[in-house]
């Protein structure tokens, strides 16, 4: 297994998630070099080693390259787009994406990857900046075997712990089931709630009772916050939510698989959406759910422990 000071590192895109992400691996001591669209974001990381570049082409001497970014099309732009890290002469041994795209456009990049040498993993995460900051983030990884041992200390360092699943683009599906999951969830949990206080519970009395039951998760806890005090400061949001339903219903479709729970969940985040909450929290699920139940919240303005 390589040391995480074997190889060098290039990184691509420092937003919610990515700055922290990249953070870890500067305080762990790796060398990374660093390029996101605006430059001023990713300044903040030169404070802790960071080398700020202009171009994803000027990552081209790096050894891995890691991309968090928004879509399947940012994807293809930072690699094989104009100044695209793969158009100079240098090549980068891995690319790791930690994005979540498509099965198909992963596959894509990874097919033209391979084409001009270059290993490709597909490493999508489960959770936020904040469970990152916290060293909580979890990874699932699909692609070379021989590629994941090269990159098996770097991605235990941005996040707990790293699940390897096989081949090809199995950890997309693997990652695209658990933001169903995380979609339904939700709104059942918002369901749930409101059921409750308008039966005349206290919201934090509720999610109190679930957070410590058989039902209770790091998730529900972790949600807890942001349903009792309204708070919709973004960590997800109900735009990005779409995207993977989305994703997860056409693979459904796909597969011969019937999804009508990912179907009724998808609905309530259009609803949110077409109410104009677009770069929120997707917790404002909560407060559609209680507009459609006819009861008006308020934040209950009580400390509740994230349990990060």
């Amino acid at each position: 297994m390589a040391n995480l000071t074997d190889h060098t590192v290039g990184w691509i895109g420092v937003g919610r998630m990515g700055f922290p992400m990249a953070k870890r691996l500067l305080d762990a001591g790796c060398d990374v070099s660093i390029y996101n669209r605006t430059r001023s974001k990713a300044e903040p990381l030169e404070a802790a080693g960071g080398k700020i570049v202009d171009s994803p082409k000027d990552l081209a001497d790096r050894d891995i390259i890691f991309t968090m970014v928004s879509t399947s099309d940012d994807l293809v732009a930072v690699t094989f787009g104009e100044n695209g890290v793969f158009t100079a002469e240098a090549k980068p041994k891995l690319l790791i994406d930690c994005s979540s795209i498509s099965e198909i456009a992963s596959a894509d990049i990874r097919a033209r990857a391979a084409e001009i040498g270059i290993d490709m993993l597909a490493s999508p995460v489960s959770g936020n900046g904040k469970v990152v900051k916290a060293g909580k983030l979890t990874i699932v990884t699909s692609g070379p075997r021989a590629a994941f041992e090269m990159a098996e200390p770097f991605l235990n360092q941005v996040g707990r712990g790293v699940t390897y699943v096989g081949e090809g683009e199995l950890a997309r599906m693997v990652k695209i089931c658990h933001n169903l999951l995380l979609g339904v969830v939700t709104q059942c949990l918002a369901e749930i709630t409101v059921l409750a206080e308008k039966g005349g519970v206290a919201r934090h009395d509720t999610l109190e009772f679930i957070n410590n039951s058989v039902m209770g998760s790091m998730f529900s806890r972790y949600k807890t916050h942001s349903f009792v005090n309204l708070d919709l400061t973004p960590t997800f949001t109900p735009i990005l939510l779409r995207k993977d339903l989305d994703l997860g219903l056409k693979a459904g479709e796909n597969l011969g698989v019937e999804l009508p729970v990912t179907s009724a969940t998808r609905d309530m985040v259009q609803r949110a959406i077409d109410a104009g909450y677009t770069d929120v929290d997707f917790s404002v699920l909560l407060q559609e759910q209680a507009k459609a139940s006819g009861l008006d919240i308020q934040p209950e303005n009580i400390d509740v422990d994230s349990g990060l």
